[in-house]
């Protein structure tokens, strides 16, 4: 299952695969036959046989060593493509896998993992592949040449090779016991350190500003002992490998120079006798038969490292995504209006600890709607609902008076322009990062978008302008700039329905003035929705949504929500005495 899943990512890079094998077998045979013509040339020279005899084979021993040479080569070069290739695919295949995730597949996985799957474990998989189509084809094909080979010479003395080969390979099936069940705890270990590095670099200044570096640096210093730890584990019992196989080498030698020596006495008068070109030919036998037993232990070490990297990849890949298109999807969203139609939603897919319960609202297209409510109360939750990040658990959610389910998902999304409360800018100028909101948009359009998202003026001050650099996480610019141009790159999509979901945080209340002043007089047919927490910053909206705990309280007019809904006010009325409503 797992392997299968994985070969999928060959591709392109079969042809390279069987291309490496086919030369392997080549080389194998060349290998094989090269202690043959060996010993055969030591009989001759033993023999006194002619010059003219030993230069044949002599020089049939050079040509063979080249071609030997020559196909180890095409072999090696061809094996090192493949891998890479494969390697480039699976991350290729993991990468869209997860461009295709929803918000609760993407709540599977913790960032670091996922970068850790698409890096180290690729990188041991890659590996193991090589070795598949190259060492794991040459080390039983060079076993069983060798093999064949020394019982040609003499079958007395090869039993000895089939004696010690099954008790080899008990010795290296305890050892890969052993060890598989540690790797995939390390890599467990792992994950957890890259998650740590990840959360301190992320969040330097956090703990530059709470003096927390001697902490985070204990914490950082036990994660990594405790890998170490298991890798010295894994390491201790790996390391028997290498005595066991030479313990193996040296008593094989030692027996058939042993045996070899009495039957090279004995020849001339006994039938069974040897030459010491055939004893040559064996030992070198032996130590071909030595090495591919070698080699097939470092194919099952690394196949061992591999396979648990192979499962954390597959788990990637097989991720059941929970958001699909219907079999007939509509691509076209034809206006703003909003319907939520006795919607629920748990993040658990569990109704009886539901987030979000019983949501029941309409909003007309072009209307402008506030929603405030206390922390943990599924404002987010609310909105994200709408261009489907996430999937209704109970109810409908209508967009145009359609069911959001019964849309192409690429098309709600076009539809929707959505400012996040965490706002994220990526690494590139300033004018490829708007251009995510429109990759066609023109010079003037980006501007245009700027300015109402009252972006342009600062970025008018930056010595490139537009094509000032951002570095990753836009952390060279200001919360406040950072949040203006995630709402300029919104602006651009030129949406039916527009998002803020508290975007507005780090302007001052001046700016955010002029944003939704803009915002009302430029796109008076897109809906908007603003989650805030100022309520100046809804204070011109056509309705309010207030709420508390998971559920609507109350959907109406700012107006009337003054005088009817005690939440409303309340906030309203602390704001006042804390000045927050001055503009």
């Amino acid at each position: 299952m797992i392997e299968k899943l994985l070969k999928k990512s060959v591709r392109e890079y079969r042809k390279p695969a069987f291309l490496t094998s086919f030369f392997v077998v080549i080389e194998v045979i060349l290998d094989v036959i090269i202690p043959m013509v060996i010993g055969k040339i030591i009989t001759l020279v033993q023999n006194q046989e002619p010059l003219t005899e030993i230069y044949k084979l002599g020089g049939l021993l050079v040509i063979l060593s080249m071609l030997t040479l020559l196909f180890g080569y095409l072999s090696g070069r061809y094996a090192a493509f493949a891998a890479s290739g494969f390697g480039k695919n699976l991350r290729k295949d993991m990468f869209f896998a997860t461009q295709d995730y929803s918000f609760s597949n993407i709540d599977h996985f913790s960032s670091s993992s996922i970068v850790n799957r698409m890096t180290s474990d690729v990188t041991r998989v890659e590996m193991a592949y090589q070795m598949s189509i190259r060492i794991a084809i040459r080390a039983p094909l060079m076993l069983s040449g060798a093999l064949v080979m020394a019982f040609i010479i003499n079958a007395k003395i090869s039993l000895i090779f089939l004696a010690a080969i099954p008790l080899l390979a008990l010795g290296l099936f305890l050892i890969i016991k052993f060890v598989n069940p540690l790797f995939v705890k390390v890599f467990k270990k792992l994950d957890k350190m890259n998650n740590i590095v990840q959360e301190n670099v992320r969040g330097i200044r956090t703990v530059k500003s709470y003096v927390r570096e001697e902490h985070e640096i204990e914490k950082f210093t036990e994660s990594t002992e405790e890998i170490k730890n298991e890798f010295s584990v894994i390491e201790k019992i790996l390391a028997l490998n290498t005595p066991m196989l030479l313990g193996f080498v040296y008593a094989i030698t030692l027996l058939i120079s042993w045996f070899g020596a009495k039957l090279i006495i004995e020849v001339g008068a006994v039938p069974g006798g040897m030459e010491v070109g055939d004893l040559t030919a064996l030992l070198n036998y032996s130590m071909q038969i030595l090495m591919s037993l070698n080699m097939l232990s470092m194919v099952f070490v690394i196949s061992i490292i591999s396979r648990a990297s192979q499962k954390r990849i597959v788990e990637l890949l097989v991720e059941e995504k929970d958001l699909h298109n219907s079999e007939e999807p509509i691509y076209e969203v034809v206006n703003g209006d909003i319907e939520f139609d006795n919607v629920s939603f748990s993040y658990s897919k569990n109704s009886s600890s539901s987030c979000l319960k019983n949501a029941n609202i309409k909003i007309k297209s072009g209307e402008t709607i506030g929603i405030i409510g206390g922390t943990g109360s599924s404002k987010s939750t609310l909105v994200q609902l709408i261009p489907r990040l996430y999937d209704a658990t109970i109810g409908v959610v209508k967009v145009g008076g359609i069911d959001v389910k019964d849309y192409d998902i690429e098309t709600l999304r076009e539809s929707v322009g959505m400012v996040l409360q965490k706002n994220v800018l990526f690494s590139g100028t300033i004018k490829e990062n708007l251009l995510w909101g429109n990759p066609d948009a023109t010079d003037e359009e980006i501007i245009h978008a700027s300015k109402l998202a009252q972006a342009d003026n600062f970025i008018q001050k930056m010595p490139l302008k537009y094509d000032t650099y951002l570095e990753q996480g836009g952390s060279n610019v200001s919360g406040g700039q950072k949040q203006r141009l995630c709402i300029a790159r919104a602006l651009l999509k030129k949406p039916k329905i527009l998002i803020l979901d508290d975007s507005t945080s780090a302007v001052d209340t001046k700016t955010d003035s002029l944003i939704r002043k803009a915002m009302y007089e430029e796109i008076p047919a897109t809906t908007k929705l603003i989650i805030a927490q100022r309520i100046s910053s809804i204070s011109n909206a056509d309705k309010v949504i207030v709420m508390d705990e998971g559920q609507i309280n109350a959907f109406d007019t700012p107006e009337n929500l003054l005088k009817t809904n005690e939440i409303y006010k309340d906030v309203y009325l602390s704001q006042l005495k804390g000045g927050g409503l001055n503009e």
